[in-house]
């Protein structure tokens, strides 16, 4: 890692005083990149055969999972979220990482025994992936509960160990903690009425557009009975930029400027951190999605999850560019001085 953190981590000016629990992976990721297009290999005629291999002369082996990279994401705003996962005896240079970005790993359970999760993504030139994942540590996620975590305003129920994600999400909703829940690529982990379930106990639900139809279809509920059981629900389209629904009202959220396109791999983690930053500082939901479209906006424009590394100041200012002074100063406050721009490198 050639990124640099102030001593201390990345604290911050005007962080808020709430705290966020995220309950989810904790992961390292290789990352390949396919210099073609996987449609151009897969034919769909002989898809009950097959059989393809693809040359990947990028790799690269990065820190990730969901709850690591909400984390990382959310000590850039200036906020505090604490993953709370387990993770294997492999987990050293990930907890020094964390450790130097300021991120809270008191609620981080070594499982001695298993390997921390590893996911293997290869991106094609086309954006399209395709991941395999081991869990290895993640699948004890259960060890861990919410009520052993203090002072939490409010949670996140990411992609984790299936069992944990059921109790973890039952734990918040005993203790009267409102959470997100995001369930991402653990969806089809969950039959329709265990979907159900997760979404009457959460306050907001947050989906890609894929797996809002698939929800949808699991379930068997339309749109806006989904919607009605919820304070929100955030649909993210990529580049065509994401859509809240609350109660009646539908407030579309255009995707903020990257000033280049390297790696879209953490993005949808990215969001829900800026998502995370409205809801601990009460803004608006309008306000809310354009700081999160900024948070995913910047992680595309560097490779891997956590190598963007931009002050609280700098990501004001990217607000500023993409939504207007008024929008930065609602979601950020003046910035000061003292805010400096972190340097940004990659492994």
């Amino acid at each position: 890692m050639t990124q640099n953190f102030p001593a201390g981590g990345v604290s911050r000016k005007g962080e808020s005083t709430r705290n966020a629990l995220i309950c989810g992976s904790v992961a390292f990721d290789s990352i390949m990149r396919f210099e073609g297009r996987f449609r151009d290999h897969i034919l769909p005629e002989q898809i009950h055969i097959l059989n393809v291999s693809f040359l990947v002369p990028q790799l690269r082996r990065e820190f990730g999972g969901c709850a690591g990279n909400i984390a990382y994401n959310m000590r850039l705003l200036g906020d505090v979220g604490a993953p709370m996962a387990t993770v294997g005896r492999d987990f050293g240079p990930y907890r020094q990482w964390l450790e130097a970005a300021g991120v809270p790993l008191e609620y981080v359970r070594v499982v001695e025994d298993e390997l921390t999760a590893q996911a293997f993504i290869t991106t094609d030139l086309d954006d399209n992936q395709i991941t395999a994942f081991h869990p290895g540590a993640m699948q004890r996620a259960e060890l861990n509960e919410v009520s052993a975590a203090r002072g939490v305003s409010l949670g996140v129920v990411a992609p984790d160990g299936r069992t944990g994600m059921i109790e973890h999400a039952a734990q918040f909703a005993a203790a009267g903690i409102p959470f997100l829940f995001d369930p991402g690529q653990a969806l089809p982990l969950f039959s329709g009425a265990e979907l159900k379930h997760f979404i009457e106990q959460a306050t907001w639900t947050a989906v890609n557009d894929y797996e809002w139809q698939l929800v949808q279809q699991k379930t068997g509920w339309s749109g806006q009975q989904v919607i009605d059981r919820l304070e929100a629900l955030i649909v993210t389209r990529g580049s065509q930029g994401s859509s809240i629904f609350t109660g009646e009202q539908r407030i579309d959220i255009p995707s903020a400027k990257a000033r280049a396109v390297v790696d879209p791999t953490g993005c949808g983690d990215a969001y829900r951190a800026g998502l995370m930053h409205g809801l601990l500082h009460d803004l608006d939901w309008e306000t809310t999605g354009r700081v999160a479209s900024v948070m995913g906006a910047i992680k595309i424009e560097s490779r891997g999850t956590q190598n963007h590394g931009l002050s609280r100041a700098a990501i004001a200012a990217r607000m500023s560019e993409n939504f207007g002074a008024a929008a930065s100063e609602a979601a950020f406050g003046a910035r000061t001085a003292s805010d400096t721009q972190l340097s940004t490198g990659t492994n």
